[in-house]
């Protein structure tokens, strides 16, 4: 085959590339020559674009080697994405409504939704955070995904069966979580990290800080079978008034540990009106911060013997229990870390702080023999000891300008973001992964540029006991002059960057704007260990159960029933028709309407839009949704399938009639 010797590419996939349109500066008109060569220069591309574009282009009818589950930011949903292609499979409708799925639009998403709502008041919008694939062994499974959202202290199960919603739990005791959601790695906890430290109980004025206000962090016991959370078996750790941070499990040798960061140990309340330092400058005072360590076995001993107490109905092991029972040490960690990452093998723990070039290895052996050997200075405040820093840290490597989160490969290789520095390095791990890469230990070796201010980095499969490697995605807060201006918000931008030779240097594939919420961290699993169905297993599926829905409509059980002011509609739709088409109430009449997909062809999806009631559904191949209101308004309404399913589509359509 000729070989392109200018490019480094066959003139056969060069062509395949650029005949579909490669990256450039876009200001060269059209481009109508078949020759690649002639392509490449008309579109201003330099060889290291084209090479770009070759290792991400996916051709059509392709699938990519790896998804990756990202935060959606203030959307309150999760991104799927594919890579390398980094095109956009989906976004799953989580903590706010989404219409075009109809989440948050039918009853029974509504009562999802609503398990999450603040003491009764209903929430429109959410923080989501760090996205978490269950684990079997330390390894991504494929099965569950978990993910919190910050501003209201909620965490979501989601089943990677239909990449649905089927359960949010509400924290009883706070409204703020920034470190989880991470699991154990067999999944029996889901954990979720506090943030700005709160009363459990209600008010207490801020000069009462010290004694009134507590942090936490929350382990959710998870059934995997049943695919839900237990509140009931699940428990809360209290923390003194720290701000804690980024969780992380022990994995391997540190199975069965927790590790969190934290800041503000200062204890600092703010107050630049009162002429007080502000924030920033009150909690940044100390050189070090903690690290806390936990026995979560330990910790599960303990409130299986009772010792806990009730807060608001849910189980909490107090602060000086932990810090007498062998549960929760510190360790010295540098000032505002933003991040606890252990290595695949689970013995060394990166701890970056935003406000120190270097990066902190912990060694988890050394940790366990300083607290066998009570290597403490001393404790804190609140009694818990306080492992040596000296008796536990492997080493301190200096990475460059506002270090924050770590990731790893197969190679012996940690991948850390630079916030203020605007790069990612990549650097060696010491210890036995000196043999994968054989150089020296604890070094930085490369360094690649993003756009701009990164924030979480993920590596494919970067953060279980097997990384992959090969794909890193830099979550950068700002894109400036990335992307066309559209106005003074601007998106955020998600950069692939290769990391697949790990003897050469890293390099910069794509950009993707990010225009619905700040995400921030994501997790890339390998496609094949997923397996969606194509359709729900039989006709009359309930999603939220993944059981047959009780209401179920086979084609001939269509009907319309009255029961006093209640009028109960089951209808079928498939292409291209509702039956029934008519439905005539009385105003004032409750309604329940459930809905049945019959269809069993793949994508053959219908929609549901009722004008005038604000409903719109999505019904896969074999589910059945429900909508229940009153008609409150008369008139005549048009219900149509919003998803265009057939030549007929404009047809498929009825009546939704309401008398005076």
């Amino acid at each position: 085959m000729k070989r392109n010797t200018l490019l480094g590419l066959t003139g056969l996939a060069l062509a395949a590339l650029l005949l579909i349109g490669c990256r450039g500066d876009g200001q060269t008109g059209a481009v109508v020559s078949d020759d690649p060569m002639e392509i490449a220069r008309a579109r201003g591309l330099s060889p290291a674009d084209v090479v770009a574009a070759v290792k991400t282009y996916q051709p059509t009818g392709t699938y990519d080697e790896y998804i990756m589950f990202a935060s959606g930011g203030h959307s309150g949903q999760v991104l799927v994405i594919g890579l390398p292609s980094m095109r956009l499979l989906k976004v799953i409708g989580v903590f706010t409504p989404e219409p075009w799925q109809g989440w948050g639009f039918s009853k029974e998403t509504q009562e999802v939704l609503a398990q999450g709502n603040y003491d009764g008041k209903e929430l429109t919008w959410g923080d989501v955070h760090h996205p978490a694939l269950s684990e079997t062994n330390g390894d991504y499974d494929g099965q569950f995904l978990f993910v919190n959202e910050k501003a209201n202290a909620r965490v979501a199960v989601i089943d990677l069966r239909d990449f649905e919603t089927k359960q949010i739990v509400k924290n009883p005791l706070s409204l703020s979580d920034h470190g989880g959601a991470f699991v154990t790695p067999n999944t029996e906890w889901v954990i979720e990290g506090g943030q700005y430290a709160a009363p459990f109980d209600g008010y207490a004025p801020l000069d009462q800080y010290k004694e009134k206000y507590r942090g936490l962090v929350t382990f959710w016991k998870f059934d995997r079978e049943r695919g839900r959370i237990l509140p009931e078996q699940s428990f809360a750790l209290e923390l003194p008034p720290y701000w804690q941070d980024i969780c992380d499990a022990g994995k391997q040798v540190s199975e069965g540990w927790v590790f969190c960061n934290s800041f503000n140990t200062e204890m600092a309340t703010g107050g630049v009106e009162k002429g007080n330092p502000p924030f920033e400058a009150g909690a940044s005072q100390r050189d070090m911060d903690y690290l806390h360590v936990i026995n979560l076995r330990k910790a599960v001993e303990l409130v299986e013997a009772g010792r806990t107490r009730t807060i608001k109905g849910f189980k909490v092991l107090p602060l000086e229990t932990a810090a007498a029972e062998g549960v929760l040490y510190f360790v010295p960690e540098p000032k505002s870390p933003h991040g606890v990452d252990v290595s695949p093998d689970g013995n060394y723990l990166v701890v970056s702080g935003k406000l120190d070039p270097h990066a902190t290895v912990y060694n988890f052996q050394k940790i366990q023999d300083a607290i066998a050997n009570e290597r403490f200075s001393g404790r804190d405040d609140y009694g818990v000891p306080i492992i040596d820093f000296d008796a536990v840290v492997e080493a301190q490597i200096e990475l460059g300008l506002g270090p924050l989160h770590t990731q790893f490969d197969p190679n012996g290789y940690a991948y850390t973001s630079l916030f203020l520095e605007s790069a990612v390095v990549r650097w060696t791990l010491g210890g036995p992964w000196t043999e994968k890469h054989g150089r020296e230990p604890w070094t930085v070796v490369d360094k690649v540029s993003i756009h701009y201010n990164i924030g979480h980095l993920a590596v494919a499969e970067g953060d279980n006991v097997n990384p992959d490697g090969r794909y890193l995605v830099a979550m950068n807060k700002w894109s400036v002059d990335r992307f066309a201006n559209v106005g003074p918000l601007l998106p955020q931008n998600f950069q692939l960057v290769d990391i697949g030779n790990p003897n050469g240097p890293m390099q910069l594939l794509y950009d993707m704007p990010i225009p619905l919420g700040e995400p921030h961290y994501a997790q890339i699993i390998k496609a094949d260990k997923l397996q969606p169905w194509e359709v729900y297993p039989e006709v009359g599926w309930d999603p939220t159960t993944q059981s047959r829905h009780p209401d179920a409509t086979q084609p001939g059980q269509e009907r319309i029933e009255r029961r006093g002011n209640t009028v109960e509609i089951w209808m079928t739709a498939t292409r291209s028709h509702f039956t029934p088409e008519h439905v005539e109430v009385r105003k004032g009449d409750r309604v329940i309407w459930h809905i049945t997909n019959i269809e069993r062809a793949r994508d053959a999806t219908h929609g549901f839009a009722l004008p005038g009631y604000n409903f719109n559904l999505s019904i896969e191949p074999g589910e059945t949704a429900t909508i229940e209101f009153v008609a409150d308004r008369d008139g005549v309404f048009a219900f149509y399938c919003t998803e265009f399913c057939s030549a007929l589509h404009l047809e498929m359509a009825g009546y939704f009639l309401v008398r005076p």
